[in-house]
């Protein structure tokens, strides 16, 4: 099995939209009306999916929605698949789908964060088709600020030329616009400053925050996601990242993971059960996204993961926008990455080859 990448996109191209998770009730139609809209003019066509209702947890039955997704991503037809968001137990798709058939199929780019970790790790452990960890429908009308992507530039990227993405050093605190009252809302309110923290002994001392006066730089392919959401896959079948190291990368890795919402001391919890079922082992360095979940009485969330993930002896580079604090730092899983951080300096550039 070798990484397969979707061929980018063009104008013309069909994009599906279902919610293999939650989906959007009444209240916000109009922000998914929004969302569409921002994709169609950018010269593709959306496809709707009927698994779209949201008035329960769950947009239809989980074999609907397994048929729904299915569908979307064998069609030759449709050539990327984005959720309007994620949700809560997506998990139950997994062994309802026909892995054999989506490795069978012509790679159609499958996009979204959160509760889509879920679909989206196992889908390139299990077939070797890359996918798109970053912005939700939903997020769509955003605008990238400068320095990031969204993830349609992503989609319709040239294969094989690099791209280079810099945080802006400023994120939002906290909260989300409430679409019910700012549907058209396109532009993230960062008004907080913060750059990446390096959180391993390697920084200058365990925790202190420093990226060392020589700085850091790491390579690897990368591998990731939510979490509170993957923590239910590892020690399954659904996510051995050790067996695709060794068939794609067998230089490494670069792991990251995000927590949504669980304290430090479930996060911390988390990340042990993860490093224990082998998750961590081809890591070359662990990304860590930038987090508004709570800590704990007597633990913050940068040390939930030092206690968990320093006996892995890698880099440990925290405060990433690659989780739910804006702005989005897309990651693709399967592909190269370099990640550079010195005192003057952050970047992560990746290759789709």
């Amino acid at each position: 099995m070798s990484v397969r990448y979707p061929r980018p996109l063009r104008p013309g191209d069909r994009i599906g939209v279902t919610s293999p998770s939650s989906g959007v009730p009444k209240e916000l139609r109009e922000r998914l009306e929004v969302a569409i809209r921002r994709v169609e003019a950018r010269g593709y066509e959306v496809v709707l999916g009927s698994c779209m209702d949201g008035a329960g947890h769950v947009s239809a039955p989980a074999a609907e929605r397994a048929r729904e997704f299915m569908s979307m991503m064998t069609d030759p037809g449709i050539r990327a698949v984005v959720p309007p968001w994620g949700g809560e137990t997506a998990i139950d798709l997994l062994p309802l789908l026909d892995w054999q058939r989506l490795r069978d199929a012509e790679p159609t780019w499958l996009v979204g964060y959160s509760d889509m970790s879920v679909l989206m790790t196992p889908m390139t452990l299990l077939t070797g088709i890359a996918t798109v960890h970053g912005n939700n429908l939903m997020d769509t009308p955003y605008r990238a600020p400068e320095g990031l992507l969204s993830w349609l530039d992503i989609v319709s990227a040239p294969q094989g030329r690099p791209f280079t993405q810099i945080p802006p050093d400023r994120h939002r605190a906290s909260g989300w616009d409430d679409y019910r009252l700012h549907p058209e809302a396109s532009e993230f309110t960062l008004d907080t400053p913060g750059r990446w923290t390096r959180l391993d002994s390697g920084g200058g001392g365990v925790g202190d925050g420093g990226v060392g006066a020589e700085g850091l730089e790491v390579e690897g392919r990368l591998i990731g996601g939510c979490t509170e959401i993957l923590c239910n896959l590892t020690g399954t079948g659904y996510l051995d990242t050790s067996a695709f190291a060794r068939a794609e990368a067998p230089e490494g890795l670069l792991v990251y993971v995000e927590a949504v919402d669980g304290d430090a001391f479930a996060i911390c919890r988390n990340l042990h059960g993860m490093r224990m079922a082998g998750f961590f082992d081809p890591a070359n360095a662990v990304i860590v996204g930038r987090t508004s979940a709570p800590d704990g009485a007597s633990l913050t969330q940068h040390e939930a993961v030092l206690d968990a993930l320093g006996p892995l002896n890698v880099p440990i580079i925290a405060d990433v926008e690659c989780g739910h604090v804006p702005p989005y730092l897309p990651l693709v899983n399967g592909a190269r990455a370099r990640l550079v951080l010195t005192p003057t300096r952050s970047e992560i550039t990746q290759t789709l080859d």
